[in-house]
């Protein structure tokens, strides 16, 4: 009797394995880390500041069973390159341009987003730019609201009226020490409990040769986002994408009020308020990633 061998098959840890790749989008190495099988639903990852797609690590294996996780550096950010301010202008619809073009670069037709601080205004633009891509979205941490908005926008909103003034206060801040605690600790008690390589590897990640230039034309550019937010509003009321809102309430940049205003414009979103900070994957990976499977499996046909 013949013995017929079949080829290889896929485990679900080859699956939950990440992989590490990198991809030209207009001339410019984008850098990304890719989860799951290729014929998976497709969950665009898209991360704040001053992170990178590492912020996502935790989340990648939880998830990669069931989609195909693509989570990219955007230039200037982790892995990606830095080109020039003077002939590549930061500005978030230029970063969400090359999001754009790297969805094409990977032949992605259709995707849910996970959206993270600057993952939001990035992630709306690509929602408004291209509707009928979008299955769903997940929020967390990301505003489109200004009652979101806590009091420390108060010198990023004196800044974008006097730039010159406020730089320095505004550079200061961003190498601050209390600044990064703040993202991760956000007041709790006991910050022992909090490894200091998360805030300290950003702030690493800021003191690189040019970098604060950048960021600061990304700090000054937000305010373009603010503008935006009754588009973006007027996207989730025109479009209604199934969405889920996680959000770590402790967190100093976005209030708890952003993660309940989605409900204005979605109602039937899903909202979940969790014990964890401005990067929540890092306090509760397990509990976000049940939230995103459950989420999903509904969304997603």
């Amino acid at each position: 009797m013949q013995r017929i061998q079949s080829g290889p098959s896929v485990s679900t840890a080859d699956l939950a394995t990440v992989r590490y790749k990198t991809v030209d989008v207009g001339g410019i190495n984008i850098f990304y880390r890719e989860a799951g099988s290729q014929d998976a639903p497709v969950l665009l990852l898209l991360h704040g500041y001053p992170s990178s797609s590492r912020m996502f690590e935790p989340l990648l294996p939880l998830l990669a069973k069931d989609y195909r996780l693509i989570a990219p550096d955007y230039p200037g950010f982790g892995l990606s390159e830095a080109p020039d301010r003077s002939v590549w202008p930061y500005t978030f619809d230029h970063l969400a341009q090359t999001v754009l073009d790297f969805s094409d670069a990977l032949g992605l037709e259709r995707y849910s987003m996970y959206l993270q601080d600057y993952g939001g205004p990035i992630g709306f633009r690509v929602a408004l730019a291209r509707p009928g891509r979008v299955q769903a979205l997940i929020v967390q941490n990301a505003v489109l609201h200004e009652e979101g908005l806590t009091p420390v926008w108060n010198l990023r909103r004196a800044y974008w009226a006097d730039r010159t003034q406020y730089e320095r206060e505004v550079r200061e801040s961003m190498y601050s020490v209390q600044s990064g605690v703040g993202r991760h600790v956000g007041g709790r008690p006991d910050p022992e409990r909090f490894n200091p390589d998360l805030w300290m590897d950003e702030l690493a990640f800021l003191r690189r040769p040019g970098m604060d230039a950048i960021q600061l034309d990304l700090v000054y550019d937000y305010q373009t986002n603010v503008t935006a937010y009754p588009r973006w509003q007027a996207y989730l009321r025109d479009h209604r994408p199934p969405a889920l809102v996680v959000w770590g309430i402790h967190d100093p940049i976005f209030s708890i009020e952003g993660a309940k205003a989605v409900l204005q414009e979605q109602p039937d979103a899903e909202i979940r308020l969790l014990e964890a900070g401005h990067f929540a994957i890092n306090d509760r990976p397990l509990e976000i990633a049940h939230y995103i499977s459950t989420f999903l499996m509904r969304a997603v046909q």
